[in-house]
């Protein structure tokens, strides 16, 4: 089973781009902190991560650096060849969901409620 999830700080605003067949693509870091004991110095490790689709366009719309982001996904490898020849290997997370987080200071609680539109047409549309 490959499932990981961890919680941290984007280190730098996340960007997002559009394949060809103009599908969502969104790449950022995620700085977690590692647990230590009082007398050692604060180790941090950086998680590449991958969003697609949706969770792209609302990781891109509603995080900035510094955020705090809880997310879990697989871990994926990819290899590639450096501008030098040589064959690379890459670990990156495949963002398969995300929970917002941090204090309201942070601006993660600050959407305020939730705005509803009317919807055009007959109460008989809705299946419910």
């Amino acid at each position: 089973m490959n499932y990981i999830t961890i919680h941290g700080r984007l280190t730098k605003d996340p960007e997002l781009r559009k394949t060809q067949s103009d599908v969502s693509v969104c790449n950022f870091t995620v700085a977690v902190d590692r647990r230590y004991q009082s007398r050692e110095e604060k180790q941090t490790d950086f998680f590449d991560c991958v969003a697609w689709r949706g969770l792209a366009d609302t990781i891109h719309q509603h995080f900035t650096k510094g955020k705090e982001i809880i997310l879990s996904g697989e871990m994926q490898s990819r290899k590639w060849v450096d501008n030098d020849g040589k064959n690379r290997i890459s670990w990156e997370i495949q963002v398969g969901n995300f929970d917002f987080c941090g204090s309201k200071r942070d601006g993660a609680a600050q959407t305020g409620p939730a705005q509803f539109t009317e919807m055009d047409g007959q109460d008989d549309d809705i299946p419910f």
